[in-house]
């Protein structure tokens, strides 16, 4: 929230600001594949932090003069950004699983509808003191307080998480993490098109032409894109009464609720 608006601030071309999120999403796509790795080697714990410790890195990147705030300065602060922002996702998401005792997939999904869909409520709430910071602090004081917030977090993760969670005696190399499941593919790489159109929209597009064309203030979208995150990830937090009680959904009830899905963006393009 606070790089699109700012640089659109600035002058940038909405063109320029997409090209921002590349390597956010490019190494987020990276990290997810090798994470896997990370975490079994070094513990889902250990993950956590590296990712938190990144972020700090990525944002104080951010702090320097704005005069040195080039495209490909940036990108590269958004590149690791999005790694810090997958490892993290990846290590609270897989420790779950571990917490959930075997055979209890009801329960597992559940959890990680409860923890997905707050996960995304919480990131509604970001947008709004994202805009909130900007029009309060500026630019350099809403990343710098964000920074200073993460090492609270990352003080705490220290003192208090497990340090031994996910860690597994055996070491897979890289080619254990390639699924040999087809529909597990198929997953991933529709996931990979649903994102992708998520942020070409939503995340850059949107939010600059509700403040270029019909004039919104930062406070302004940042509290409607807000209300619009927190309001799907109150959705993927109620799923699992959505898709019954007690009952795991399969790969039909997945296909069912996707061709009805799909009918919301069509209507939007036409």
């Amino acid at each position: 929230m606070l790089v699109v608006l700012y640089f659109h601030q600035l002058g940038y071309a909405p063109l320029e600001v997409a090209l921002l999120f590349v390597f956010y999403e490019f190494f987020g796509v990276v990290t997810n594949l090798g994470g896997g790795l990370l975490a079994a080697r070094l513990g889902l714990n250990a993950t956590m932090q590296i990712g938190l410790g990144l972020q700090i890195v990525a944002l104080a990147m951010l702090l320097v003069d704005p005069a040195h705030l080039s495209v490909l300065y940036v990108m590269a602060a958004q590149a690791l950004s999005g790694i810090a922002k997958d490892l993290n996702k990846m290590a609270a998401k897989s420790s779950i699983k571990l917490l959930v005792p075997e055979g209890r997939e009801g329960q597992l999904y559940r959890w990680v509808a409860l923890l997905t869909g707050s996960k995304n409520a919480l990131k509604g709430v970001g947008f709004f003191l994202g805009a909130v910071l900007l029009a309060t602090l500026g630019f350099r004081g809403a990343v710098g307080a964000m920074a200073a917030g993460l090492a609270v977090v990352f003080a705490a993760g220290l003192l208090l998480l497990d340090s031994h969670l996910g860690k597994t005696s055996f070491k897979p190399k890289f080619r254990d993490l390639l699924s040999g499941s087809g529909p597990v593919n198929r997953l991933s790489a529709a996931r990979f098109f649903l994102f992708g159109a998520r942020d070409v929209w939503f995340v850059v597009a949107l939010p600059v032409f509700l403040q270029a064309e019909l004039g919104w203030s930062f406070m302004a979208v940042g509290a409607f894109l807000a209300c619009w995150i927190f309001g799907y990830g109150a959705v993927q937090a109620l799923a699992p009464r959505f898709t019954g009680r007690g009952r795991v959904p399969d790969g039909r009830s997945a296909l069912v609720a996707a061709l009805a899905l799909a009918a919301l963006p069509a209507a939007i393009a036409l």
